[in-house]
């Protein structure tokens, strides 16, 4: 069997890490290139594609250094770096990465839809696809309401929203999120977090690095625990959390007799080694408490300035864009395909002056000029139905007469005086 070229540049890719890290270092140097700082230390880890890595550490331990080499925007001094099979610095590379900083920096006096229109251009995205996607995700991230009031006026949270959509606004590949739920309320961060996942589930591949646990616990496949510059620990999120020298059984409410015996019989059955520790009650989390209330208000209809609630995933980012322009392709034949209608007849200048024919003191005057401009361009069209012209009186307008004689006598009528040709007033 023989396999095209590039059915094997795909298998090969499909099985080839997004981000392939081999003893990375990176060390500092002041001015006189002393050794200032070692950021990362030997650092090798590998993203695989469509899953959600994690990246953990405190203050300090090398994630902010990692990530800016991932991009290309700092160089290792030592190790490999692979990012799709290429070096980071590949402008190709670039094209399909999606980056959201833990500060976002925007033009404080754009409003969002420029803001998403100003980074849909440089990735080139036509006019159609870029207004498109900055609907969606302004609906997505809640921001629907506000799109039009310049950043600086964004509180931080609603800041971070834009930047979120900012970071999807090219459909990345790749999507590096750096404290990405920083300022955004338990709503927000619910939200966010949701997203990661489903964005995850539809092949997206994404660096995750976050001080917040919780948020990391609840989105990640695997992950890699640094500490000054080094690894520390890698793996699943099972494997790493989950505690071996201990059982948790789930029941129903049980009464304290059934406790007991149930005591007893562990009590019997490890010869008095093991028993019970503590019986408790299930709590919800503070978060999904804080969530229920927020719901009820908001179906009380309670009004806010702030950000909304998002809306759905964009269609984009779920692979349902090319469905959509192949419905506006649909559209556009059909009004291409359909009949124009008739144009309406044209009248000429002439004949709409005849149809409508001044009255009043005016009338002759008007006449006058209309007379000496068709003189001069030749005979007026026909008019559609022919009607016998009222009578009027002409103006003195003898030939040879100078224009001040004709102005006079004009004015003369005006004003309910007769003047002779010389344009001096009778007696």
């Amino acid at each position: 069997m023989v396999v095209s070229q590039s059915t094997a540049e795909s298998q090969a890719a499909s099985g080839r890490p997004v981000v392939l890290c081999q003893n990375l270092t990176k060390v500092f140097k002041d001015f006189w290139l002393r050794q200032n700082a070692r950021a990362v230390e030997n650092l090798s880890f590998e993203i695989r594609p469509r899953e959600v890595f994690g990246l953990l550490g405190p203050n300090g331990s090398g994630k902010s250094t990692t990530i800016k080499i991932i991009l290309g925007l700092l160089r290792p001094t030592s190790g490999r770096i692979a990012v799709f099979g290429k070096p980071p610095t590949d402008v190709a590379v670039k094209r399909r990465i999606g980056y959201l900083p833990e500060e976002s920096y925007l033009y404080q006096f754009l409003n969002a839809r420029e803001t998403l229109n100003y980074y849909a251009k440089l990735f080139q995205l036509d006019y159609r696809t870029r207004q498109r996607r900055i609907d969606e995700l302004i609906d997505m991230v809640g921001l629907a309401g506000a799109q039009f009031r310049p950043v600086r006026d964004y509180s931080k949270g609603m800041q971070r929203r834009i930047g979120i959509a900012q970071a999807l606004i090219n459909d990345p590949d790749f999507l590096v999120l750096d404290e990405p739920t920083t300022g955004l309320d338990p709503v927000g961060t619910r939200q966010v977090k949701d997203l990661i996942i489903e964005l995850g589930r539809r092949g997206k591949t994404i660096l995750l690095s976050s001080h917040l646990l919780a948020d990391v616990e609840d989105c990640v496949h695997r992950m890699v625990v640094l500490y000054g510059g080094q690894k520390r620990e890698e793996g699943t999120c099972d494997s790493l959390l989950e505690v071996e020298d201990r059982t948790t059984i789930e029941t129903d409410t049980l009464d304290e007799d059934t406790v007991a015996e149930i005591d007893a019989v562990i009590r019997r059955r490890t010869a008095g080694s093991k028993s019970i520790r503590r019986v408790s009650h299930p709590r919800q989390s503070l978060e999904e408490y804080f969530l229920q209330i927020v719901e009820k208000a908001r179906s009380s209809h309670v009004a806010t300035s702030g950000a909304q609630s998002g809306g759905p995933t964009a269609a984009f980012l779920l692979g349902e864009e090319s469905r959509a322009s192949g419905d506006q392709l649909i559209e556009q034949l059909t009004a291409q395909s359909a009949p124009e209608p008739p144009a309406a007849a044209v009248v000429h200048p002439a004949v709409r002056a005849e149809q409508v024919r001044p009255s009043g003191p005016d009338a002759d005057i008007i006449g006058a000029l209309t007379s000496s401009e068709s003189s001069e361009h030749g005979p007026s069209l026909p008019t559609r139905a022919e009607q016998p012209a009222e009578p009027r009186s002409e103006p003195n307008t003898k030939p040879g007469r100078p224009p001040e004689a004709v102005d006079t006598d004009i004015i003369s009528r005006l004003t309910g005086e007769e003047g002779d040709s010389t344009g001096r007033q009778s007696p």
